[in-house]
């Protein structure tokens, strides 16, 4: 077994573990109560991103700060945002999620979103947190779409480009192309067909407020019904792409993994709908700064345990107990002493 790849140790409970179960299981499952603040951080482009911060927040300047980034579409009220800022909350670390661009309580400014691989707004809001709290340890985790795009930052900025001790990515989908084809095939297309509903209608919104640079009508924008037809129809040219293959080549973040110099946890399932089940293997080796966790069931971002009688979120456990280590290990900005499996 390679130094960096690891089974991890989730165990779905008896008769939960299909992929899809346990993929919807939990929105089905009981949001735990988390008040938020929202904040607005304007961009250097004319732009703004929301921030929700869970409260209460510690008192503390030097408090650990917890980073989040949703996946496509996700926000606060997605159930895994809520179970990661809960715990991180109680532990009492100070946690925040970033609402990529449109996806918080209000539309943003501009003509055009967010997509996989645009890291430009992460790093902003990473350098703001810097400079508030300058003694904090900081750790970010990004989910899905937000775990592809804090993966490709992290590994553009090297070991010394961000103010992290260390990054977790869950359920990220590294090769956007395959991931693509695996949510065009059977069920999966359940979940092709919500998440484009959702972008269809975020887009139809702003096609109203103004004009876009893409050449599409409502009729046409309804037909899209693959992620590679609305890819590059709408994502490609509003974000400066060629076509889908030029956006998924670029944005994905598998390529660069051999390149992460940041300590760093990779959460992923064998049997996520949304992948491949030979995702690692069609990329290059994860460098020495990573440790790659796969379990054999979990889905995508479902990962739902049983413990002591009652379902619980383990991405929620896993996570609290890594940030318990890096606090433990790590210091402020840049601080590589305890390894990458610290």
């Amino acid at each position: 077994m390679s130094r960096t790849l690891f089974s991890a140790d989730f165990c779905a409970p008896r008769g939960l573990g299909n992929r899809h179960v346990q993929t919807l299981l939990p929105r089905f499952r009981r949001l735990p109560p988390l008040a938020r603040e929202t904040e607005i951080i304007n961009l250097p482009d004319g732009d703004f991103v929301e921030l929700a911060w869970a409260q209460p927040a510690p008192t503390r300047a030097d408090a650990p700060v917890f980073v989040l980034f949703h996946g496509l579409e996700g926000s606060f009220d997605s159930p895994y945002a809520r179970e990661l800022m809960r715990a991180a909350s109680e532990m009492g670390w100070r946690a925040v999620l970033m609402h990529f661009r449109g996806c918080g309580q209000a539309p943003n400014r501009l003509a055009r979103v967010y997509h996989s691989g645009d890291t430009a707004d992460a790093y902003w809001v990473i350098g703001q947190l810097a400079l508030r709290y300058p003694r904090a340890i900081k750790v970010a985790a990004g989910v899905s779409l937000g775990g592809n795009m804090l993966l490709k930052l992290v590994a553009e900025q090297g070991g010394d480009g961000l103010d992290l001790a260390g990054a977790i990515a869950i359920s990220a989908p590294l090769d956007l192309a395959a991931s693509a084809d695996a949510l065009n095939r059977g069920f999966a297309r359940v979940y092709q067909r919500h998440l484009l509903s959702a972008l269809k209608r975020k887009i139809t919104t702003k096609m109203a407020a103004g004009p876009l640079p893409i050449t599409l009508n409502a009729r046409q924008l309804a037909g899209l019904e693959t992620f590679w037809a609305y890819d590059n129809a709408v994502t490609a040219p509003l974000h400066g792409f060629q076509s889908a293959s030029d956006y998924y080549r670029r944005a994905s973040a598998g390529r660069l993994l051999g390149d992460i110099e940041l300590p760093t946890l990779i959460l992923h399932a064998a049997d996520d709908p949304f992948m491949p089940a030979d995702l690692f293997s069609r990329l290059p080796a994860p460098s020495d700064a990573v440790r790659l966790e796969i379990a054999r069931q979990g889905g995508h971002v479902g990962f739902v345990e049983s413990r002591q009688g009652r379902l619980n979120s383990w991405l929620a456990r896993r996570v609290a107990w890594q940030l318990e280590r890096w606090a433990a290990h790590l210091t402020p900005h840049r601080s590589l002493a305890a390894g990458p499996n610290g």
